[in-house]
């Protein structure tokens, strides 16, 4: 889900630095130099450049004995245009590089140098469910969204827990350069350029046994095939050999949603991607994707992706929106249709 992301406005410049202190987490500036600090030639000369600032005087060891040395110290904020905050050091730097205008980016814990810093107040930003009602607790100026892998807020942005600091990584690659330089570099990771759902879906919950995969995988991969298509609970019941109880209790253990739950998140993601690679119509990417209708799509795409499937097509599309020759119906004045949320659920039998 994409929360409340603001207009597409590129970054002073494309110095990407890291902050570094002793204690540091691995894990999370690791995922900080996977996407920045690689050299990618076939992306092009205006790629990121890469630095680490040392919060402190090093050398330091970051979690599991490792030794990190840094490029420089805090100065090299100065010149930077996004900072990542991989951990909880550094307040005043950080203070002082949003007031100059730098993107900042929080990594997990990294959130803490941000609200230490006086930059959520009155903001959104999300955290590891873990912590996120602690935190709302004790900061009630501050807007949490346990629900989601991250939340971009423009000049500031939070990710979940440390894996969703890849998430918000490669959103920042798509914000940049476009959804086609994300993908290449989900490619790499060889991760999703963008993964469907929130933190729910990570809260632990028992696995399904190994059998219950093998036996729905096949069916997901058909059930993926033929989205356009009714898919009523019964018909994937039987398709399963199993009745309609059974289905759904091992369904959702071995997904951890309902089969509609399933087929609404595959459908957005469908319509994500004609909305990206496709000059279509939303009129034609709706039922194309399953839905009843182009409304249907605007409210559950919203509800999904927290913006239009026009909006979502202004920020992302490679191509021009098709042009409808057909005759519309004259709107009503001062109506955006796709800004619209009418009470459409879209049936799965």
């Amino acid at each position: 889900m994409i929360v409340d992301m603001p207009p597409n406005t590129a970054p002073p410049n494309r110095l990407v630095v890291a902050l570094a202190y002793d204690g540091l987490c691995t894990f999370e500036f690791g995922v900080a130099v996977e996407v920045f600090g690689l050299a990618r030639p076939e992306m092009g000369p205006d790629w990121y450049r890469f630095a680490v600032a040392a919060v402190e005087p090093g050398p330091f060891r970051a979690l599991g004995g490792i030794q990190v040395t840094a490029d420089g110290g805090l100065d090299l904020l100065e010149a930077a245009g996004t900072i990542i905050v991989p951990g909880w050091r550094g307040v005043e730097a950080v203070r002082r590089a949003h007031a100059r205008g730098a993107r900042l980016v929080s990594i997990c814990s990294g959130l803490v140098v941000l609200i230490a810093a006086g930059l959520l107040e009155g903001r959104r930003a999300t955290t590891h469910w873990r912590y996120a009602e602690a935190l709302r607790a004790r900061h009630p100026g501050i807007r949490f969204d346990p629900d989601v892998l991250y939340v971009d807020e423009g000049q500031v942005l939070t990710s979940a827990g440390s894996a969703a600091g890849i998430d918000l990584c490669l959103h920042l690659v798509r914000t940049d350069f476009g959804p086609e330089a994300a993908n290449r570099v989900a490619r790499r990771l060889v991760v999703p350029a963008h993964r469907e759902g929130g933190q729910a879906q990570f809260v632990e919950r028992p696995v399904p046994p190994a059998r219950e995969g093998a036996r729905l995988s096949p069916l997901l991969d058909r059930m993926r095939e033929r989205l356009a298509a009714p898919q009523p609970l019964a018909a994937l019941a039987a398709e399963a050999g199993m009745s309609e109880r059974t289905f759904l209790r091992r369904f959702k253990a071995a997904t951890g949603l309902t089969p509609g739950e399933w087929l609404l998140d595959a459908r957005i993601a469908r319509a994500r991607d004609l909305l990206e690679e496709t000059a279509l119509s939303i009129e034609a990417i709706a039922p194309a994707c399953g839905f009843p209708g182009a409304a249907a799509l605007r409210h559950h795409f919203r509800r999904r992706m927290g913006l239009s499937p026009t909006a979502y097509r202004a920020r992302f599309a490679r191509t021009a929106p098709e042009s409808n020759t057909r005759p519309k119906k004259a709107a009503s004045p001062n109506v955006n249709h796709d800004e619209r949320t009418p009470s459409i659920a879209v049936s799965f039998g």
